[in-house]
């Protein structure tokens, strides 16, 4: 059987994990044929060490004929991008889903899709639980939150820091809101909370909290959904940013595999 071709934007931590589970074996219907990076150099790095092309440009990768594009790298790149990897005939893998909160962009490349019949598929990043967040949502009008903790130094080259947040002493809350206004202030930070917005109740009525907790290590998300038929609570935390990577590869597994999960 003739394998996928596989591609990857982001050469960084995130998708050396995607790519080594490749390498692996845990994703034996897949060729990793190419890798388009912000560096071009750290990009044939990567590339050496996985044996698939470094390119320079996403012309060039598209050029590849990929399958799949895994996207492990920027809301920009998903802005930049997206149109061209599905125009050119490729799926779409997306970690980046804070660009999906702006509704004219998330319609426009929802249809782009549509026309060259393929697909955008989100990766659920450090959260879940997104089956049963869209079910809720059919049955009936939903209400949905997230609330976050995060430590205060990872707040700190962001909008939301502030003098002496670093020596809080109990839990201080720093953000509420809409997801939607939470991408736009924290565009790296708060891409699972797009997520769960666009599978429940939408960027701009799913309301977030974020909390900055001392000596707090890792994320923790808390997402509350309640409709007429449904209420549910989903408590995720995760030590690292692996579950993340880990997700795309659950998500390319999903997409050739017999019985989804």
């Amino acid at each position: 059987m003739e394998k996928l071709k596989l591609a990857l934007i982001g050469c960084g931590y995130l998708n050396e994990i995607v790519a080594n589970a490749w390498k692996d074996g845990y994703l034996p219907e897949y060729e990793l044929v190419a890798v388009l990076g912000r560096n071009y150099d750290r990009a044939n790095v990567f590339a050496d060490n996985y044996r698939c092309k470094a390119c320079v440009d996403i012309n060039e990768l598209m050029g590849m004929k990929p399958d799949f594009v895994a996207e492990a790298a920027s809301v920009k790149s998903i802005q930049d991008y997206s149109e061209t990897i599905l125009n050119g005939g490729s799926n779409l893998v997306v970690l980046s889903i804070g660009a999906f909160a702006d509704q004219e962009f998330y319609e426009r490349v929802k249809n782009t899709a549509a026309l060259n019949n393929h697909r955008v598929y989100i990766a659920s990043g450090a959260v879940g639980g997104f089956d049963i967040l869209r079910t809720a949502a059919l049955m009936s009008p939903i209400t949905a939150s997230i609330s976050s903790q995060k430590a205060p130094g990872s707040l700190y080259y962001t909008p939301l820091y502030k003098e002496g947040l670093l020596d809080i002493t109990k839990r201080e809350q720093v953000f509420s809101g809409t997801t939607k206004e939470a991408i736009a202030i924290l565009p790296t930070h708060v891409n699972v909370a797009v997520a769960t917005a666009l599978a429940s109740a939408g960027p701009e009525k799913t309301i977030m909290n974020i909390d900055a907790v001392p000596g707090f290590q890792g994320d923790e998300y808390k997402i509350e959904i309640e409709g007429e038929e449904v209420r549910t609570e989903l408590n995720i935390y995760s030590r690292t940013s692996k579950v993340a990577a880990w997700s795309v590869v659950s998500v390319l597994q999903n997409a050739v595999a017999p019985i989804v999960f």
